[in-house]
């Protein structure tokens, strides 16, 4: 969600100043605040992913749990369509702001109100008794939620430069996990002693504790002033970073990265479930411990992307992101037993976590900065929209066929992106002589 690019011979602190050796106290301040950058960017896009982790995690159980059929329930991850759409309302997020404020503070702290408040309502509406009106207290989280990360992200790229884009990156994905980590994981176990209603509480209590984070924090002005571009300016700028040629096919690789991962996934929790799991022991298994796996992928995809390229990074964490899909397939086939759904979670959590960090790695390398916000997300939004195809039609294939019959084509999916690496790579490797000719 980062994209800024700044000279590669400075070092990224509001002091500006280049490091050298013997200078140990200047390279202390350096770090010090490069730490409150990221511990910022981390706590918000924590508050970001408690209500998606809800939704990814235990929503899809508690749905079969009510009867709710597998169609339902793959159609039921629309509710994060506004993740999809939040392109159209992105760029009025990047236009206006008070500059007193804060331009992206101003926006960031009343969709957290907004978002702890809907927290609070789905507190008192268990899903046995109301759950249409659950269902619309996700909707909304996922539009509060949305509409912050655009804010989020344009703050990320106005205090990052490019030699922390590396750690921001971590900062971004972790921190969001850890909040999919929480919301669906750690509060839906507790949840067997401390309700339906304290799980939500829970929520409402991190996110207040986010706001007050976000109150004490204090923007830092531009460091030049700059003219607001009108609305239609900022999508003219879009429109020609559009038309550059091979964009077309970036966006189809970026869109198709995840589909095979996203619509084994999307079954995987009501699959076992039937196979006779409680729901108690999958929230722990996928929201906690395959959490933590995932999170410790992302970590290591990021510092893969930074030691030996980010395609290459792509190309590897890819490659065994298939092999874990393709454990789904297998579990299947066989019979289901623990030490094999823990074997096959691990694997998937680690190398998906891993691609993820990858290819946000390779989606910053592609924004242009003079709209990086607005850019950037618009590429998140095709990445998440091709997540959503695969999550909507994995429910008919599964409920028409068959669980095999559906993780085989996931399958397939995630060996045939791996086609796709070869153009790209070639692509940038033009891209990359044509900058320094």
């Amino acid at each position: 969600m980062l994209g800024r690019q700044v000279p590669t011979n400075t070092v990224s602190c509001r002091y500006n100043i280049v490091y050298a050796p013997g200078r140990s106290a200047v390279y202390v301040k350096i770090q010090a605040a490069m730490s409150r950058k990221l511990f910022i960017l981390s706590t918000l896009y924590f508050v970001q992913g408690l209500p998606y982790g809800f939704q990814l995690i235990a929503l899809p159980v508690y749905l079969r749990s009510e009867g709710v059929s597998l169609a339902g329930i793959g159609l039921a991850s629309a509710l994060s369509l506004p993740w999809v759409f939040k392109v159209v309302w992105g760029p009025a997020v990047d236009r206006w702001g008070s500059s007193s404020f804060g331009r992206r503070r101003s926006w960031i702290l009343p969709l957290q109100m907004s978002l702890l408040t809907s927290c609070l309502v789905a507190a008192y509406v268990p899903p046995s008794r109301g759950l249409w009106t659950l269902v619309a207290m996700v909707f909304l989280m996922n539009l509060f939620a949305s509409t912050m990360d655009v804010a989020v992200d344009g703050l990320a790229v106005d205090l990052l430069k490019v030699e922390e884009l590396g750690y921001g990156n971590i900062a971004q994905v972790v921190g969001y996990k850890l909040g999919i980590l929480t919301g669906g994981g750690l509060l839906v176990w507790a949840s067997g002693r401390i309700g339906w209603d304290g799980l939500f509480l829970g929520m409402t209590a991190l996110i207040a504790a986010a706001m007050v984070v976000t109150l004490r924090f204090r923007e830092p002005p531009p460091k030049e002033e700059r003219t607001r571009e009108s609305l239609g300016a900022i999508a003219g700028a879009l429109w020609r970073a559009l038309r550059i040629p091979g964009t077309g096919f970036l966006l189809l690789f970026i869109g198709t990265y995840k589909l095979g991962e996203t619509m084994a996934d999307a079954m995987f929790k009501p699959f076992l479930y039937d196979a006779g799991y409680e729901p108690q022991q999958i929230g722990l298994w996928l929201g906690t411990w395959g959490m933590l796996l995932s999170l410790t992928g992302s970590f290591l995809g990021g510092v893969l992307a930074s030691r030996i390229g980010i395609l290459r990074a792509v190309a590897i964490t890819s490659s065994l992101r298939a092999l874990a899909v393709a454990g789904e397939w297998w579990l299947s086939l066989v019979e289901p037993t623990t030490p094999k759904v823990a074997a096959v979670i691990a694997a998937e959590s680690l190398f998906g976590g891993a691609v993820t960090t990858a290819i946000f790695a390779f989606m910053m390398s592609r924004v242009d900065r003079r709209i990086a916000a607005t850019h950037y997300t618009l590429l998140a939004t095709v990445e998440v929209f091709g997540k959503q195809v695969a999550s909507w039609s994995a429910g008919f294939v599964a409920e028409f066929t068959s669980y095999s019959t559906l993780f085989l084509v996931a399958t397939v999916l995630a060996v045939a992106f791996l086609g796709l690496l070869i153009p790209v790579y070639r692509m940038e490797a033009d891209r990359n002589r044509k900058s320094t000719a």
